[in-house]
């Protein structure tokens, strides 16, 4: 995955910009922690900055592209964080826990450096009703729903756990696979499309492109989806899990 975003973020930063909406549920979900570190942080979206951040990301691709003046980032992995036992009170991982190389390994640092809460922002690979995913692009559930850990794999991970549900804006200002559920042009643009991983690992990308422009053309996609398009928010299956570290 590191080869993986050293090839395509660049400019991932323009397009995944944090929604400010989504940011807030993250920020309650970390609590007063007073210390937190953001694994696979990426270009830095969804850090707080009212407290200590240090975040750890793989790709210097992505670390080239965080803010001046924002948190210190070191270069790792999430399967070895370079931190002592219980270093920061929470730990955070914000649609990253799929590009682990070892996932269980992965989860199990984030809670040996948490000292008070654990919080990842996932998807629940059981939620499959994304119209772009049954309708154009069936492959991403091939590809994403084996990688992605189910609620009961983080409830082995960590005990007990919180699952949070995190519908999303209409008008989302990050550019993840879900966030044009009622902008359905939007995933015609290749810029789009290059700030989204999975289009990158799919094998057939141009028969569902075609599909969708054929049916926004012709009128099939409003006529069976458009009653989205009144909707202020939508259940994707996005997730905020909070395990309380004892």
């Amino acid at each position: 995955m590191t080869e993986l975003y050293d090839r395509i973020g660049v400019g991932y930063r323009s397009r995944r910009r944090p929604d400010p909406r989504l940011a807030t549920a993250i920020i309650r979900a970390l609590g007063p922690a007073e210390s937190v570190v953001n694994v696979g942080a990426g270009a830095g979206s969804y850090e707080p900055e009212d407290r200590r951040v240090v975040a750890v990301e793989p790709s210097m691709t992505m670390i080239r592209q965080r803010r001046p003046g924002g948190a210190p980032a070191v270069q790792a992995s999430a399967t070895e964080l370079p931190f002592l036992d219980a270093a920061f009170a929470s730990a955070l991982a914000v649609l990253t826990v799929h590009h682990w190389p070892d996932r269980g390994r992965g989860l199990e640092e984030l809670a040996r450096v948490a000292r008070q809460r654990v919080v990842i922002v996932t998807w629940d690979p059981s939620i499959r009703d994304f119209w772009l995913v049954g309708e154009y692009f069936p492959e991403i559930v091939e590809i994403d729903g084996p990688i992605f850990p189910t609620m009961d794999d983080l409830r082995r991970a960590f005990g007990r756990i919180e699952v949070r549900p995190l519908p999303i804006p209409g008008d989302c200002v990050d550019g993840f696979l879900g966030a044009y559920w009622r902008r359905p042009e939007a995933y015609l643009d290749s810029n789009v499309r290059a700030a989204i991983s999975t289009f990158h690992k799919l094998h057939d990308v141009d028969s569902g492109l075609a599909r969708l422009r054929r049916d926004l053309g012709d009128g099939t996609w409003q006529r069976r989806w458009g009653h989205l398009r009144d909707r202020a928010e939508l259940d994707l299956g996005y997730r905020i899990v909070v395990s309380a570290q004892s």
